[in-house]
């Protein structure tokens, strides 16, 4: 603490590595266990951070909301709060695995040994441009191994990024979703919802995506517009009355077809309810059935139920009480095998047509059967309609029926779904209208938590299977570990009661392949970061967290599987607070995404700019609120780079001003700007402990600039002159504000404000106690109106073109007469500013500068 630490020219750059190295060395952001015991929960503020998926890279939507939940963080570390900031990281799930892929050239075939020798035929590449026949095939260890291998590297890159933005994170709280802790917690919290019959397993129609051959929940979907084509196919009456036309845009799922449906007030087909028609093709007789679903206004108003074309197509089928008779394989084609109601000649040729083919080849040969049998009447019509995707899927999803494990979450239960809807009503949502996205989310489940995955890289289902005296599974008796086990791979474990040469054969037993969807390991991040089952004592002092902090896009997958989970397991909400930032969205306002190609990786813009200038264009954003960003002209980013440095350069300016021994603040305009700045703490400690860091920023930030540009300037020459009777004044009032717009700052401009805070104390500004309002009397008007005189007097200068430094003889300041009485106050300190001999003052409605006349000499 000394002022020769103070850099001749103070500059932004080297601060990051600078003050990263000495708050790890100093453990400035580590969580006080012995301190958090002390306190007791409501001495806490923890956080359940938002665990980024290692597989690639971070993005500037990634600094964009997570810096919004550090700047809450330090204002409530800064309040005294003892922080839980942990950090996890998101290793298993499909944009791993595709990752892995890509870099090293290999697919997973699990019917492959291990090769322990193995080496991958790129090391370090890209290899974006092969297709997945030219990767070499490995085993699924080996496959593993390369995925882990890849997220660790991919994590130290991660925490470097975050280390250089200034989250103030304790690295020594962090977890990875694919580690052994993490995998037992997972399977323990899976084997309890199996207990209390909250998980289950059905044979159902599931959505597929055939490339990545693995199911996909309903909250991982996304609509993309697609072209199709009606094809309007005859059906043909029973009673040969003649025909009832239904319009199609899935021609090829005709030996799929269970049904024909219309809307039950559709006077057109009432008469028709009840009877049967004929398939086209396979001469397969269906009912003619009504539902409230069926729209009159689309295509012919009649529509075929199949088993399965689309999300509709479940819900009558589940709803009616129709057969299934699925045709498609997992692989996207057509069923060797025929449905067993295609019985003549005739229909089993045609279907034989299809079979083998992809959706695209099947559709093909079925509308030239139709057109060559009759049945098809006119030409396809095109147009263009939203299909369902898996968001990191290429081609359209299919529905076809497998056994799958779920998880209840409230969509055919009511009593769960109202006692969902109620947690999130008791939590506090910032900014609250996202809490009727939650509910919107939650009313609008159409089916049970698909839990399951086909894929390699995850956490293991916990269960095995008894084989029957056949060798088949027996699905009625699953064999669960004992908890004390886990975590456990089936693959490769052996339930209890049975040994490994068991394995696989008749009586004995088939262990589970599948493992669980990404997002039910990251339900679990409050569990796996808080010591859940692990560390009983560190889950009571921070659970309930304080708060999720996340993306809008994921209230439907992340924030409310989280809250399911939460209330299966502990009948409560995991956090009192939901923190949702908006979006980051390009020039053309549209969403920056990987699949839109406009994503913007962050570091060169921090190395470019520094950090505290990116940490200010976030925050300067509320919560909720989309924000433009354009990496050619970041407007917001220069405006926060010259913030900091201006902050740099006041601190040096305001420290070379001695304060005496004992000063006391005596003068009217220091004690005005004290009593505003109390107006600035108590506005910007009300908008920070409401989750709206933009305002407070921006009430800091304004008071700043009128300290630099109006009182600053106003008291420099009294500050600098020791003689002055009103020297200590000055600079007391300088140092006051210093100190506390720094603290102000910090939450934001966390390396300038902590460099320029070193120069005058010992510690850290980011352990310093939030400032408390100063308590100083003085009237906040004085400053207002000497600042608004000082401007008169520079624009005069400026329309006079002279210097601002040039010596004024006489000058009239008129204003209203309150306006004179405090500016009289602080007469001397516009004089020495102004260089102005004589001030005339003259009552007027408003404030005017008149009748400026400049020293002889300079004249």
């Amino acid at each position: 603490m000394a002022d020769a630490q103070i850099p001749d020219k103070p500059a932004l750059e080297g601060l990051e590595t600078k003050w990263d190295a000495s708050w790890t060395e100093r453990g400035t952001y580590l969580f006080d266990r012995i301190r958090a015991a002390e306190v007791g929960r409501a001495g806490i503020f923890s956080v359940d951070t938002p665990p980024p998926t290692a597989s690639g890279s971070l993005h500037i939507g990634h600094v964009f909301s997570y810096t919004h939940t550090d700047v809450k963080v330090r204002f409530e570390r800064m309040r005294g709060k003892t922080v839980f900031y942990p950090m996890g990281w998101d290793d298993n799930g499909l944009p791993t695995e595709r990752r892995v892929q890509n870099y090293y050239g290999v697919r997973c075939d699990p019917s492959l040994p291990y090769d322990p020798q193995f080496a991958p035929p790129y090391e370090g590449g890209d290899n974006k441009s092969s297709r997945a026949a030219d990767q070499i095939p490995v085993s699924r260890r080996n496959f593993i191994e390369l995925c882990e291998k890849l997220t660790v590297e991919d994590e130290k890159h991660f925490e470097a990024l975050w280390r250089s933005l200034g989250l103030s994170v304790d690295w020594t709280q962090t977890y990875r979703t694919i580690s052994d802790d993490t995998m037992r917690i997972s399977q323990l919290a899976f084997l309890r919802n199996l207990e209390r019959g909250e998980a289950f397993q059905d044979l159902a129609p599931t959505l597929w995506d055939i490339d990545f051959r693995t199911a996909v929940a309903q909250a991982e979907l996304e609509d993309r517009d697609q072209p199709a084509a009606y094809h309007c196919v005859a059906f043909h009456k029973t009673d040969g009355s003649g025909d009832v036309f239904i319009e199609t845009t899935r021609p090829e799922l005709l030996p799929a077809c269970v049904a024909l449906v219309a809307h039950p007030d559709d006077e057109r087909y009432q008469p028709l309810f009840g009877s049967t028609v004929r398939t086209p093709l396979f001469d397969v007789e269906v009912p003619v059935l009504a539902h409230p679903l069926a729209q009159q206004d689309k295509g012919s108003g009649i529509a075929m139920i199949c088993t399965f074309g689309d999300v509709t197509d479940i819900v009558w089928w589940r709803e009616l009480n129709l057969p299934n008779r699925t045709i498609l394989g997992q692989d996207g084609r057509v069923l060797a095998e025929a449905p067993d109601v295609i019985v003549t000649d005739a229909a089993k040729t045609a279907y034989a047509e299809l079979a083998g083919k992809t959706v695209f080849s099947a559709k093909k040969r079925i509308v030239e059967l139709l057109q060559e049998s009759g049945d098809m009447e006119g030409d396809p019509k095109p147009f263009t309609h939203a299909v369902k995707f898996y968001e990191k899927g290429d081609r359209p999803l299919e529905i076809v029926s497998t056994r799958q494990w779920y998880l209840r979450n409230g969509a055919r239960d009511e009593a769960l779904r109202d006692k969902l809807i109620a947690l999130g009503q008791q939590m506090s949502w910032h900014p609250d209208f996202m809490r009727v996205r939650y509910e919107n989310w939650t009313n609008g489940l159409t089916g049970d938590w698909l839990v399951s995955r086909q894929r390699f890289f995850g956490v293991p289902i916990p269960v095995w299977y008894a084989l029957d005296d056949d060798g088949e599974r027996d699905y009625g008796r699953v064999l669960t570990p004992d908890a004390a086990t886990l975590p456990v791979d089936p693959s490769t474990d052996v339930p209890p009661g049975y040994t490994e040469d068991q394995r696989g054969v008749a009586g004995g037993f088939e262990g589970e392949n599948d493992i669980f969807d990404t997002w039910a390991t990251s339900s679990l991040t409050p569990q796996l970061a808080g010591g859940w089952e692990r560390d009983p004592e560190l889950w009571d002092l921070v659970a309930p967290f304080d708060v999720r902090p996340q993306g809008q896009d994921i209230i439907r997958t992340w924030l409310f599987s989280t809250l399911l989970r939460s209330a299966l397991e502990d009948d409560r909400a995991p956090w009192t607070d939901a923190a949702i930032s908006g979006f980051i969205v390009d020039p053309d306002r549209k969403k920056m995404s990987k699949s839109k190609g406009n994503v913007v990786t962050p570091a060169d813009i921090l190395v470019q700019h520094g950090s505290d200038a990116v940490r200010y264009w976030a925050a300067s954003s509320r919560l909720g609120t989309d924000a433009a960003f354009d990496p050619q002209n970041p407007t917001q980013i220069k405006i926060g780079r010259r913030l900091a440095i201006k902050v740099l350069n006041a601190a040096k300016f305001v420290l070379s001003f001695p304060v005496p021994e004992g000063a006391q603040v005596t003068h009217a305009i220091d004690a005005s700007m004290l009593t505003r700045l109390d107006d600035v703490i108590r506005d910007a400690t009300k908008a920070l402990d409401s989750y709206d860091h933009a305002r407070a920023l921006e009430i800091t930030e304004s008071f700043f600039w009128t300290f630099c540009d109006d009182y600053l300037e106003l008291v420099k020459e009294r500050a600098y002159n020791q003689a002055d009777v009103g020297q200590a004044s000055a600079a007391l009032a300088l140092r006051m504000a210093l100190s506390t717009l720094l603290r102000l700052f910090a939450p934001v401009l966390v390396f300038a404000a902590e460099e320029s805070w070193s120069w005058f104390n010992d510690g850290s500004v980011h352990t310093a106690p939030w400032p408390e309002t100063l308590e100083i009397e003085g009237d906040p008007f004085v400053l207002s109106v000497v600042g608004s005189a000082l401007i008169g007097i520079r624009r005069a200068k400026t329309e006079a073109k002279v210097s601002q430094k040039t010596p004024v003889d006489q000058v009239t300041v008129s204003a209203p007469a309150a306006s004179l009485d405090a500016l009289r106050l602080a007469e001397g300190d516009l004089k020495a500013v102004g260089r102005i001999t004589e001030i005339s003052y003259a009552v007027a409605d408003e404030l005017t500068v008149s009748d400026i006349q400049f020293a002889a000499q300079e004249a």
